[in-house]
């Protein structure tokens, strides 16, 4: 009765992440109460891509972000090597951390992404975390080696 269960396992190279959820722009709101607050005039919503007011945008939201163990937000301390926004809103964040060991390693990239979708316009955010190039203090800004005092 001692019988012996073996799990069969299968070594993959990489696996595919599942396709994330999107809000389409031709979601239609049913007409309820709101509809006299809703008829007004739109903003119109910032556009993307390089050197964009929504790309300006997330790089605000970048700095209101501070590292736990340095008195300086991540954009300052040069932990964010790319903001790239498509001409549809979808914001591609790469970055990396002081060192792979950083206590905030796992929470950090989530903190990213739900700041980046917080801003309007934005309708994506995914934060690629890299470890190379590495992260070294030459890529801090002279604003955040000033707060440290190492100008």
């Amino acid at each position: 009765m001692n019988e012996e269960r073996k799990i069969e396992t299968e070594t993959v190279e990489a696996a595919t992440a599942p396709p994330r959820a999107r809000v389409t722009p031709e979601f239609e709101r049913k007409r309820d109460y709101l509809a006299g607050f809703l008829s007004g005039e739109k903003e119109e919503e910032p556009r993307g891509g390089a050197g964009s007011d929504l790309q300006a945008a997330v790089v605000e939201v970048l700095k209101s972000i501070y590292d736990p163990e340095i008195p300086v937000d991540i954009y300052e301390l040069g932990l964010i090597y790319g903001v790239d926004i498509s001409e549809d809103g979808d914001a591609t964040v790469t970055m990396t951390l002081t060192t792979p060991h950083c206590p905030v390693a796992e929470s950090m990239p989530g903190e990213v992404e739900l700041r980046v979708m917080s801003v309007p316009g934005i309708r994506d955010a995914v934060v690629n975390l890299v470890w190379d190039p590495p992260w070294d203090p030459s890529k801090m800004s002279d604003e955040a080696r000033l707060e440290l005092g190492m100008l």
